[in-house]
């Protein structure tokens, strides 16, 4: 008897999008520069950025200015951005070439296999997730990023002590997160002297967190740290 294949629920949905002609040339020539194509081996951290630095995984980081606000003003980390909207990605090389920045690489694929297959055991020092989709219908949250598999995957490649920063705008889906992350074995509530202290805990505001304002929406930051 053939045993089934049982199709992963993804936490995306693949969106088309408009692409610019500004967005094309730069997937078509920053690609080399910037990007890291997806395959089942590791990353050398240090080979790939010529040093041995802090280093970020920004998860969905959308059109990207909030990441390249990050590596702009910390130019002592190594920044990794993952997507999988193409117009975003895109959007990220055109800045990144503007700014002249090096200290940022991007993946544009399923961060779930990412952390699976590209990321060494502990080796993130911080890890952002700003505004993941809250897929507010019932019948969609299991499709929601935060969930307890997902964060024990993550927690294998932070380092102990490592910071996770989870932000949402959508109030249903903050206290779904809080709970998750509450209930962890992996993650304990960072305290308000280590989060002074650490120049990574900073976040931009992102084009998500101004439009979801303007809708009266209030942004709920949760910052908690890698358990030993």
């Amino acid at each position: 008897m053939t045993t089934p294949h049982l199709r992963r629920i993804r936490s995306f949905v693949r969106r088309p999008g408009r692409i610019t002609p500004s967005q094309q040339r730069a997937l078509q020539q920053l690609w080399p520069r910037y990007g890291v194509d997806y395959t089942e081996r590791r990353i050398d951290f240090d080979h790939m950025f010529g040093r041995t630095a802090p280093r970020v995984l920004d998860i969905g980081f959308g059109d990207g200015e909030a990441l390249l606000t990050m590596a702009a003003n910390r130019p002592q980390a190594d920044f990794l951005g993952v997507e999988v909207h193409e117009p975003g990605v895109g959007h990220l090389l055109v800045l990144l070439q503007r700014a002249n920045l090096d200290n940022v690489r991007i993946v544009q694929h399923d961060v779930v296999d990412v952390i699976a297959h590209m990321l060494e055991p502990e080796c993130l020092d911080t890890v952002n997730i700003f505004f993941p989709d809250p897929w507010p219908k019932k019948r969609h949250h299991k499709r929601r990023l935060i969930q307890p598999e997902f964060l024990s995957q993550l927690a294998g490649v932070m380092k102990p002590g490592a910071l996770l920063h989870a932000a949402t705008d959508w109030a249903p889906y903050a206290q779904y997160m809080l709970e998750v992350l509450d209930d962890s074995k992996d993650f304990a509530p960072a305290d308000e002297g280590r989060l002074a202290s650490d120049p990574l805990a900073a976040r931009p505001p992102t084009k998500f967190e101004r439009r979801g304002q303007r809708l009266g929406h209030q942004v709920a930051d949760f910052y908690y740290l890698r358990k030993a």
